[in-house]
């Protein structure tokens, strides 16, 4: 038997994760045409075979959709707006994609109303957020938290493995969108924490990357601080993740435990502590930069390390 024909891919948004995502089903030789709001962006995606559209409706008639934007709104737009994916579609037509693969970070609401809007297309939705960056995506080690019908998560399943090396199925819906929101609760979290006792450690005389180092191969050390270990060493604050998208996922986390009844006084206090990163000035660095302002609120100024060290992903 001769091997069956990929799927037509259509991608939507090239931004810093979407880029690299896109780039992996090209590699791996799927028919994908790639979407961005700035098409220069995508343009160096034709090295690798990837076709560059002009329009999002010039994706309407690809197999599967995946979209990789900013916001809940820029989903919106892009796939329901007046320029967007489906707006020279109509209901009932024939030709449309068979599903759409969305991977941005937004609220459940927001994520069910484009899943109804969707189902009036009959076009089915995956939400599929993601753990990691660009970095990780490079690795290979991104992972994916999968929502929606299971005979979708299991038709999307060999694209997803291209993409990343874990795709979980959490059930109906989207409860992807929970746990995703969840997971980047733990990230604000986490890092505030994580720049509380690097700074600690240094002010009592600890370098940076030895404690590092250490933290990194006891039972606390995780992917998380070891990709983040030649940030915090070496102060090379290079977007991966800003502080306004970290703002975001925060104040949708408290916003559903608002709803839930769930109290987070952790998150609340890491909430705050992006929103006073951001008036300091550092908006546009990464959010490793809570670092920073840990350390000039315990008194010291810190300066690159200039060590040598892995960021546990290559």
């Amino acid at each position: 038997m001769g091997e069956s024909k990929k799927p037509t891919i259509g991608w939507l948004g090239a931004g810093r994760m979407g880029y690299d995502m896109a780039k992996c089903l090209a590699k791996a030789g799927y028919d994908i045409t790639v979407w961005n709001r700035t098409r220069a962006k995508a343009e160096p995606l034709a090295k690798e075979g990837a076709k560059i559209a002009n329009h999002p409706s010039d994706l309407a008639s690809c197999d599967f959709i995946f979209s990789m934007l900013a916001t809940a709104d820029d989903v919106n737009a892009v796939i329901l707006g007046p320029e967007g994916l489906l707006s020279k579609a109509k209901p009932g037509q024939t030709g449309l994609p068979k599903m759409l693969v969305e991977s941005t970070s937004i609220s459940t609401e927001a994520s069910a109303d484009l899943r109804a809007a969707l189902d009036q297309f009959g076009i089915q939705m995956l939400a599929a957020p993601v753990s990691g960056n660009a970095k990780v995506v490079k690795a290979g080690k991104l992972s994916f938290v999968v929502s929606g019908p299971k005979s979708a998560f299991d038709a999307a399943a060999p694209m997803l493995g291209v993409i990343g090396q874990e795709a979980t199925w959490v059930g109906e819906g989207d409860l992807a969108r929970v746990v995703k929101i969840c997971h980047n609760v733990f990230l604000g979290v986490v890092i505030q924490s994580l720049a509380e006792i690097t700074v600690l450690a240094e002010k009592a005389g600890v370098p940076r990357h030895a404690f590092l180092d250490f933290l990194n191969k006891s039972v606390m050390g995780s992917v998380f601080s070891r990709y983040k270990t030649p940030a915090l060493v070496n102060l090379d604050f290079k977007v991966t993740f800003t502080p306004y998208l970290l703002r975001k996922d925060l104040d949708l986390g408290l916003a559903a435990a608002r709803g839930l009844d769930v109290p987070m006084p952790l998150a609340s206090i890491a909430r705050d502590m992006v929103q006073a990163m951001m008036g300091n000035g550092y908006a546009d660095e990464d959010f490793a930069a809570l670092l920073i302002q840990q350390a000039r609120a315990s008194g010291i100024e810190l300066k690159p390390e200039n060590v040598p060290v892995s960021d546990g992903l290559s």
